[in-house]
């Protein structure tokens, strides 16, 4: 009797953690996931780069055909870098990847929310420093690796004002534009000390809008790693727990381009 015991006593523990997966599976399955659109439409409102082509859009075939079905197709044109986008490492170092080589786990992580709006309010040419980052790491904890690091500026609040947006009454001048964005000692602090995997920002550069030497993205290109720009909405990201999927159109050999970024939150 021993023997036939013992087994159903195994069969019963079998039993009872096949049960206990399945409810926890059945748990996870169901837990409300909040997703957030982190993207401007494009349309002929788009804030673009100065003196960089704007986005076109045009209506080739829209309505019923001799068939009597609806038929529509259009035709679009634009820069690569312009509304919500992603600069590819190429975009400021030679041997850098192109968007077509990023591959596409490194499109989807992890996320952490930097918020200066304070300093940025006071100062349209903040840059990020050092010490905000390890300013953020005493009150949430030290950046993964492998984090997306956004930069809450509040400079969405702007947008697609491009006067505003650009800070500057002569926004086709890209020597009078004034915004914030990263400092270049702040990006090498992340990618050297915290392993990061890209950089994302709510301005139209992740150079502040007065840099004429573009440091913040050459460091960050060196280290072949991506940025986003204009991305939208960052008021509604927590400073950390978000998962950001960011997935660019896959143009071969491209310095960069449109991309449909959101973010999911347990």
């Amino acid at each position: 009797m021993r023997p036939s015991s013992l087994s159903n006593i195994q069969h019963l523990k079998i039993f009872v953690w096949s049960l206990l997966l399945c409810l926890l599976a059945s748990c996870i399955a169901h837990t409300p996931t909040t997703v957030i659109d982190l993207t401007y439409p494009f349309d002929d409102q788009t804030v673009y780069w100065p003196n960089n082509k704007p986005f076109q859009w045009e209506k080739l075939k829209w309505g019923k055909n001799a068939s009597g079905h609806w038929y529509a197709s259009g035709a679009f044109s634009a820069s690569e870098h312009g509304g919500t986008h992603l600069d590819a490492p190429v975009h400021f170092a030679e041997q850098g990847r192109s968007v077509d080589q990023i591959p596409v786990e490194e499109l989807i992580g992890p996320a952490i929310v930097i918020d200066v709006r304070t300093q940025a309010e006071g100062n349209p040419d903040y840059e990020l420093q050092v010490e905000d980052v390890q300013a953020w790491e005493t009150e949430h904890g030290h950046i993964p690796k492998d984090s997306l690091v956004l930069l809450f500026t509040g400079w969405g609040k702007y947008w697609p004002e491009r006067i505003r947006y650009l800070g500057s009454p002569t926004p086709e001048d890209p020597t009078t534009l004034h915004f914030p964005g990263y400092s270049a000692q702040s990006i090498q602090f992340l990618v050297s000390q915290r392993g990061i995997r890209g950089v994302g920002i709510d301005t139209a550069s992740i150079d502040p809008g007065r840099s004429n030497d573009f440091l913040a993205h050459r460091v960050l290109s060196e280290a072949n790693l991506y940025a986003l720009e204009n991305v939208a909405a960052l008021e509604k990201l927590p400073p950390t727990g978000a998962i950001v999927t960011a997935l660019p159109i896959k143009i071969r050999g491209g310095s960069g381009g449109p991309v449909r970024i959101f973010a999911t939150i347990p």
